[in-house]
């Protein structure tokens, strides 16, 4: 979760420091399609090691342990990466960065990017994915995004939205200017559809808290976030009273492969 320069965006610095927990709580899990996609486009197995690079507190990082390959968690934020490492003891937890990646070349056979790409979405980034993938190794990208369609998830994205800043985010495509770059192929995407079901508090408030800046808000602007979150949850029919609700959400799924070097 970094910026170009090996600098660490200062809404992750902050925020990411004191959400970790609400981080856990908040955020969503991926969809059953993911881990079919992990195994047949990005080649995840018993045998092969991957990177989760920005892996946070490991939120995705099960997926891929799943598929049997060997993990390693690389996350610049320290307290993130102690939840990962505490909760999962058969990662190989590494602090680091995407522009210093603390691995040998050509050490691995995939680098998977959930939730985080557009943190550091940069050519020093790319160079350096590249430096650590095998020759035909992959990339890939994975993203959440509340599915904003539906009445209610717009006015709460619009809440959001709101205090972004100059936070780095999927939904405005500034990723995408980082490609194409030389010697990686094109980008390959696939969606799938999904819900985040538990307590509003939850999968609504905590998730909200959970973003980097929101949380790194003075805490008379995010106590005013919360007010507007629970007056929502409140006055829409969909949300009041219910002991549990169901969040859509759709995930964005991308990869290109580290072309092979000519003789």
């Amino acid at each position: 979760m970094s910026k170009p320069g090996n600098a660490i965006h200062h809404a992750a610095a902050e925020g990411y420091v004191s959400a970790a927990d609400s981080y856990v709580r908040g955020r969503p899990d991926y969809p059953p399609e993911i881990e079919h996609w992990l195994r047949n486009d990005i080649g995840a197995e018993r045998g092969k090691t991957i990177v989760d690079l920005g892996a946070g507190t490991g939120k995705f990082t099960p997926r891929l342990l799943a598929t049997g390959a060997s993990v390693i968690a690389v996350e610049p934020v320290p307290q993130m990466l102690r939840k990962l490492a505490t909760g999962l003891p058969q990662v190989n937890a590494l602090e680091g960065m995407a522009e210093s990646i603390p691995l040998p070349d050509a050490a691995v056979d995939a680098v998977i990017c959930a939730q985080a790409f557009h943190w550091f979405a940069s050519k020093a980034a790319l160079a350096e994915i590249h430096r650590v993938l095998k020759p035909g190794g992959k990339l890939g990208l994975v993203w959440n995004m509340r599915d904003g369609s539906v009445d209610w998830i717009a006015r709460l994205d619009q809440m959001v939205n709101r205090v972004e800043g100059d936070t780095p985010r999927y939904y405005t495509g500034a990723w995408r200017q980082v490609f194409p770059f030389d010697g990686f192929g094109p980008l390959h995407e696939q969606h799938f559809s999904h819900g985040h079901t538990g307590t509003p508090e939850d999968v609504i408030v905590n998730r909200v808290r959970s973003t980097s800046f929101v949380a790194a808000l003075p805490a008379a602007e995010r106590a005013a976030i919360d007010a507007q979150l629970h007056a929502l949850i409140a006055g829409e029919p969909a949300l009041h009273g219910k002991q549990t609700v169901t969040v859509p959400y759709a995930t964005a799924a991308f990869y290109t492969v580290k072309e092979e070097t000519q003789a």
